[in-house]
């Protein structure tokens, strides 16, 4: 018998409904979900992970797994470090008494750490980033975004390189930098601070990292301004050297606060001649001011320079070093080198009396009690209109 006109109008929405339901399962389907490596596992890289992984569990467009490659070292026990992290959820050696999540995963194999991960956090000494870049250009995901948490810079023949444009070129990805008053062993045990995330174009992949970082103790901001805020977490370093030498000589805290100051104006001018786009807000965030402040308190490079000064700078820094970091690397001393021959080469030494102090101190050209005598030179510039400007 043959269907009836009732039954036969009946049957498109029959295959509307299978089509709705086809859809339904599509939208079912789970995002895609971004995974996160910490190349790094010193104490800023450790507590870097502690902090990523107790994000990555609770969000949903994160894998609970986070990575974090491991320079691999063998302990006084025989054991080797990424074993007994990953057996104590534990950095015995850099961030000793601190749990960093069951969800962290140490790995001495740096091509393997990378390789399935579209979030990449860098986080080791600045004069290594050449060396592992080289090392991993080609093994990473096409998709894969970066981030620096780097305080340093490289200097070429063309000029000084930042770490996150090392990053993007040699390794063909974006690249923003996350620096700020960050002593990590504060924010190991949960104490309050802020950071500042620098970014260039994509607000978007900003907002991404303030996600993954972001903790009710750590509060992350972001910025539009990548050199100024890797400049501000850089410089720093070289201006807690110059604290530290007045610490050491116990010239008190009025020097202490005049050499600060003056080492923020010297920041600001060196940041803005060699790039113009840097912007007078970034000094007033934690990257600035704050990290500088803090720097100057406490932190590894301040309390190397004060014993530097205390033995009349006749240990080397290499030897304070070793005695006093446990493993740990100073960035000051090399990061003053580094700004001591982009002033040499550009013919701006007088204009940055402090920084070029600060360097021929670290070398044993001139004593310790020098960082206060340079201010007879008087430097030739001046910030107008919010860019460096000479007299």
């Amino acid at each position: 018998m043959a269907p009836s006109v009732e039954s036969q109008q009946q049957q498109p929405p029959v295959e509307a409904e299978n089509t709705v339901n086809s859809t339904r399962v599509e939208d079912e389907v789970p995002p895609i979900k971004s995974k996160v490596t910490v190349v790094g596992s010193g104490n800023w890289g450790s507590v870097a992970a502690k902090l990523i992984a107790s994000n990555a569990r609770r969000l949903s467009s994160f894998h609970d797994e986070v990575r974090m490659w491991v320079f691999e070292e063998t302990l006084p026990t025989g054991e080797k470090l990424s074993e007994v992290i990953n057996r104590t959820n534990e950095n015995v050696k850099y961030l000793p008494g601190i749990k960093l999540g069951e969800n962290v995963v140490a790995d001495p194999d740096l091509e393997n750490a990378v390789r399935d991960a579209n979030m990449l956090v860098f986080v080791t000494p600045h004069q290594f980033m050449e060396g592992i870049c080289r090392q991993i250009v080609g093994k990473i995901r096409e998709d894969a975004e970066a981030i620096s948490l780097i305080k340093g810079m490289e200097v070429k023949k063309e000029g000084p390189c930042m770490i996150s444009t090392l990053i993007s070129e040699q390794l063909g990805i974006n690249c923003c930098v996350l620096m700020g008053a960050n002593i990590a062993n504060e924010i190991a045990v949960e104490k309050f601070s802020e950071a500042t995330v620098g970014y260039r174009k994509h607000k978007e992949i900003a907002e991404k990292w303030v996600h993954i970082f972001n903790t009710s103790y750590f509060m992350v901001s972001a910025v539009q301004d990548v050199e100024g805020v890797e400049l501000c977490g850089t410089l720093k370093n070289v201006v807690a050297i110059a604290a530290g030498f007045v610490d050491g000589l116990e010239m008190g805290n009025n020097t202490k606060a005049a050499i600060m100051r003056i080492g923020l104006r010297e920041m600001k001018a060196f940041s803005k001649l060699l790039f113009p786009s840097v912007k007078d807000t970034t000094f007033f965030e934690s990257c600035g001011v704050a990290d500088l402040i803090t720097t100057c308190l406490g932190g590894r490079n301040r309390k190397c320079a004060e014993a530097f000064a205390r033995n009349g700078g006749k240990r080397s820094f290499d030897e304070l070093e070793a005695e006093m970091l446990q493993g740990q690397k100073l960035q000051g001393v090399s990061t003053a080198k580094e700004v001591y021959e982009v002033l040499s080469h550009r013919g701006w030494l007088e204009l940055f009396p402090l920084f070029s102090t600060v360097h021929e101190i670290c070398i044993g050209r001139l004593p310790p009690s020098a960082i206060v005598q340079y201010s007879e030179h008087t430097p030739k510039f001046s910030l107008v209109g919010g860019s460096a400007q000479f007299l």
